[in-house]
Order: C-alpha cells, then sequence, then structure tokens
C-alpha cells in the first residue's frame, strides 16, 4: 500500500491532461484492484471465522481440547505412588514378573522425579514379541544379522558396574552419535543390570518386519533372514502384507466420537498413525514412495530404531538428534507470545523421499509447502455456522498472511526433478535455526525419518502443530492436542484449523494455551533424565530378553 500511495504522488507531479498521467493511472489500477480483492477477502474470512465462533464453543478443536485435558488428567492420576503400586501395576499390565533390577529402576526414576511411572507400554509391545525365542535364540539372531551382507546395523554392548558403551560396525566409522547418546543416558546408572548387546538401526528410516513364520530355519539351523535393499522404490505393499492377519488395537475406540463436520481433524492419534486402517497413506508420504533408504530386515530379530511406523518391528529408542547442538532450545533466541507473528512458520528441506520421476509432488512434504506457498489453485475447506447450524463450506481462498513456508534446499532428487522443483516452489536461500520461534504456530513434519527439531518447538512459547506417521518413545506422555495439536496426513483440515487458531479470540486463546502446556509438560517429562529412565528401563527388558538361561516363551 505504501508504493500505491508513492507512485501517487509521483502521478500527481505529471502534467494535468498528459496522456502519460492517465496510462500510468490505468497502469497502476491494475495492480491495485486485486491487492484491493485480496484485502477484502481476508477481512472476509477473518469476520465470518469470528462471528462463527467467537462466542461458540460446538468448534472441533474446543470439543478436543477439553477431552485432552481430562485424558491428561487421568494419566497423571493413575501412576504408582510407591514400588509395591508399580510393581503390582506392571504384573496387572503385562502379566508377567517386571525384570531384575526393576526395583533399583523405580528408585532411579523417582529419585529424579519421573511423572510418567507405568505407562511404558511401547517397549512392552517393542519387547513381547521376541519372547517366543529363547534367550540363547536371541543371541544367535542378533549376531547372525549383523553378519548378513548388507544389514548395515551397529552391534552395542553395555557392560560395567558403571557402564560403558562401546559400539562397532563392519566398515563405518561415524555412528552418527549413537556411542555417545548411551554412554549419556545410561553412564551415571550403577550395577543395575547386566552385561548386554543390542543392534542398533543408523539411518532414518526404518528396519524391521516381522515375518509371518519366524520359525523357519536354513539347512545351517540358523533362523532364515532376509535383508533387502529397497531404497528408491516403493515400500508400502512389503510393510503392510500382514496387514489382514493383524488385529489392530490402536485407537481407544472408548470415548464419544467427535463432531468434525467433514473434516479431518485427528480425534483418535493412534488410530490415525495405523497404517492398516488407512491404505490412502501409500500415496501420501515419501517413505512409503520411494524412501532414501531402506535396508528391510525380514526376520524375529531386535533391532533400535529411532522411528517406526505401526506396521514394522523396530525397538524404539531416544533419538541422538535430540541430544545434537542445533536442535537445542535456548531461551533467550524466543519472544514472548504477544511479541509473536500471528502465522504458522516453517523451513526445511525436500527430505522425506528420493525423488526419480513426477509422484514428488505428492511427498508429504511437498505437500504441506505447496499448500502454504499457494502454488496451485486449490479448493479449500472451512468451518462456518449459518443460522445456528455448523457446516463445512469450499473455498478457493487461503489467506497468505498465515503461511510462512518454505524450502531452503532442494535435495534427494534426480537432476532434473531437483530442477523441476527449484521452478515450482519459492526457495529460501537461507533460514535461521530459530526462526520459527519468531511465530505463534510452528509446524513439524516427518523427513526421512523423525524430526529432531520438535522438542525444541515444545520447549518453546510458540504452539507445534506435529505431522507425523512414525512412532517414537515419547508418544505415551505427550497429549495431543494439550501438549501439541496433531494434522492429518491429508492436511485438508489445515487452512481451518489454522484460520480458527489465527482469527478467532477462542481460537488464538487455545493456541496459546497449547504452547505454554507444551512448553510447561517438556520441562517436566522430555528432559534428558527422562530419556535416560525410558533407556534404563528398555535395556532391563533388553537383558532379560537375551538372557541365555531363559526359555522361549518365558519372560
Amino acid at each position: 500500500m505504501a508504493s500505491f500511495l508513492a507512485l501517487g504522488q509521483i502521478i500527481r507531479t505529471l502534467p494535468k491532461y498528459t496522456r502519460a498521467r492517465t496510462t500510468v493511472w490505468a497502469f497502476s489500477l491494475v495492480f491495485l484492484i486485486p491487492y484491493l480483492a485480496n484485502v477484502l477477502a481476508i477481512s472476509r474470512a477473518r469476520s465470518s471465522a469470528q462471528q462463527s465462533f467467537d462466542h461458540f464453543d460446538q468448534h472441533p478443536v474446543e470439543v478436543l481440547v477439553k477431552r485432552a485435558e481430562a485424558d491428561f488428567e487421568s494419566l497423571l492420576r493413575k501412576q504408582s505412588q510407591n514400588y509395591t503400586a508399580a510393581h503390582g501395576e506392571y504384573q496387572r499390565r503385562y502379566g508377567v514378573m517386571p525384570p531384575h533390577g526393576f526395583e533399583a529402576w523405580y528408585e532411579f526414576a523417582t529419585l529424579h522425579q519421573s511423572p510418567i511411572i507405568d505407562d511404558f507400554d511401547m517397549i512392552y509391545e517393542n519387547v513381547s514379541p521376541f519372547w517366543t525365542l529363547s534367550g540363547k535364540e536371541v543371541l544367535e539372531s542378533m549376531s547372525h544379522v549383523h553378519n548378513t551382507p548388507q544389514s548395515d546395523l551397529w552391534l552395542c554392548t553395555v557392560s560395567g558396574h558403571q557402564p560403558k558403551t562401546h559400539c562397532s560396525h563392519h566398515h563405518r566409522t561415524f555412528d552418527r552419535h549413537i556411542h555417545l547418546l548411551f554412554e549419556d543416558l545410561v553412564g551415571g546408572v550403577r550395577g543395575s543390570f547386566p552385561d548386554l548387546k543390542f543392534l542398533v538401526n543408523h539411518i532414518d528410516e526404518p528396519r524391521v518386519l516381522f515375518p509371518r513364520h519366524s520359525g523357519k530355519v536354513n539347512h545351517h539351523g540358523n533362523r532364515l533372514i532376509n535383508v533387502t535393499n529397497m531404497s528408491h522404490q516403493p515400500v508400502w505393499n512389503s510393510i503392510t502384507r500382514y496387514c489382514p492377519a493383524q488385529i489392530s488395537s490402536r485407537g481407544t475406540g472408548t470415548q464419544q466420537p467427535v463432531e468434525t463436520f467433514g473434516l479431518p481433524f485427528v480425534t483418535d492419534a493412534l488410530a490415525a498413525m495405523d497404517l492398516c486402517q488407512h491404505p490412502e497413506y501409500s500415496a501420501l508420504h515419501g517413505l512409503f514412495m520411494s524412501p532414501t533408504s531402506f535396508r528391510l530386515v525380514e526376520s524375529l530379530v531386535p533391532i533400535l530404531s529411532t522411528g517406526s511406523p505401526s506396521t514394522m518391528g523396530d525397538i524404539i529408542y531416544p533419538s541422538p538428534a535430540y541430544a545434537e547442538r542445533e536442535f537445542q532450545y535456548v531461551d533467550r533466541h524466543d519472544v514472548e507470545w504477544d511479541s509473536k507473528q500471528n502465522k504458522i512458520y516453517w523451513a526445511g528441506s525436500t527430505t522425506g523421499g528420493f525423488v526419480s520421476d513426477d509422484k514428488w509432488r505428492h511427498y508429504h512434504r511437498q505437500r504441506f509447502v505447496r499448500l502454504g506457498q499457494k502454488v496451485e489453485k486449490q479448493q479449500h475447506y472451512y468451518l462456518r455456522r449459518r443460522n445456528g447450524v455448523i457446516g463445512r463450506v469450499t473455498s478457493s481462498f487461503l489467506n497468505s498472511r498465515w503461511f510462512d513456508v518454505a524450502f531452503t534446499r532442494i535435495f534427494q532428487c534426480e537432476r532434473k526433478f531437483c530442477r523441476d522443483q527449484r521452478a515450482f516452489f519459492t526457495v529460501k536461500s537461507w533460514a535461521d535455526k530459530d526462526g520459527a520461534l519468531g511465530s505463534r504456530l510452528v509446524f513439524d513434519i516427518d523427513g526421512n525419518g523423525i524430526s529432531g527439531r520438535y522438542y525444541k518447538l515444545l520447549a518453546s512459547r510458540s504452539a507445534p502443530l506435529k505431522q507425523t506417521l512414525l512412532r517414537e518413545w515419547h508418544d505415551e506422555r505427550l497429549v495431543p492436542w494439550l501438549h501439541y495439536i496433531p494434522i492429518s496426513q491429508s492436511l485438508e483440515e489445515l487452512p481451518e484449523l489454522v484460520s480458527y487458531l489465527t482469527s478467532t479470540r477462542a481460537g488464538q486463546r487455545r493456541a496459546k494455551e497449547v504452547a505454554e502446556r507444551g512448553r510447561d509438560w517438556s520441562s517436566k517429562a522430555l528432559r534428558k533424565i527422562d530419556r535416560s529412565i525410558y533407556t534404563y528401563r528398555l535395556l532391563l527388558e533388553l537383558a532379560r530378553l537375551q538372557d541365555p538361561e531363559r526359555p522361549a516363551g518365558g519372560s
């Protein structure tokens, strides 16, 4: 607008009846009219959103936040308050005795004020399939796969009264800080678990698929292990091949359904991540369409990974990325909520899949940036109240002021398709690593694997919006719609969600609450010591699993 005012001053200096003056005025109006039309559209959209929901509590966000508050209160209230209760709760949940060293673990957890004592179901779910093997068979399977060509796995050992970690690889020397992570997390735990070994996947993508018949052996008597390099090719059919035989337990199914008025707000985060319930994900995520690295291990063998989709059998451990310097939150680099820009921010690279054809337009990161940059005309959905009734409306309008999103690097692609993406998107040459902290809403999304910046966003004074299909160790302690806002894979609800959180008083209040609650809980439940507590308990389970004296089927 300032430019148009300046242009007006220049035009006034021209002779009054010259043809040039008329031409310049006409030329300026060509650009002014669309600008004014956009301003009017933005004003109408804001007014419509405010009239629909500022004094109305039926928006799905309101219902989901209130339910999340009750879920979180229940999570905290049910945690065991003494060792006897914790021991009993373990037996009640899993039907077996806790592993040796559980009492020492409990004392360690309570000494460091862990807010979570009982909810470690992910560890049980990850480890329990291997109980069908004896401890000796577990050790043999680990040795076999580690020595299998192309397995590309690190073998780590933890030993000593004051545990020391040693990791080795057949040909690699850089372990992406795996050794340092375990030294840092469990090096201070003294004499609480026996010597043990474990395999660690150092690449971003997950590795393990349990075969249906895991007991088959070759003519040498070794359990069959199939390692397949599926990099740069579709993997969906491979990793979902056992879905018909799987009985999904994901999603509670016990709560009243939430009315979302035809928009895919995430009402059940576990169910939303279940690949078997969502065949459409095969064409919505780069990991499934063309992973950058994907060495699939088909065998009943325990391998640790930082993240894994629902159908795969990796054992989840805290990512070393969360300890890396570039992903650390620094409070002095943050600003107060009222000083933040009222929009959503994301900047990053085109990780998430390798591009060798035109299907890159459907990869998860590219779809998000395409939406946020309004690269193509799309139909969007909004919720509006008319005559007291909320309904979904369709519009091509998207307020570009809501979104500050861009790629800063185009790579992991063949030359032609790198060039096509550079021409398609507006690419930033650089982005401040703390740039997200200047916005009230901050987006986080899967790359090749988990996103290392997530904890930084949770610790900040901004509200994280999270889209992921990868399970992580912290899933049971982070409550969606309370500590972060989950986003569907389709992104169809995102325009309405951002509109509500930025344009209405009720939505702005909810966004601020999510920012504050996520920040507070992060400081209590996502500390380094919390990762130590989780890893300590995981190692106890792994030690029991590989005990040479444990029989098959025994725990």
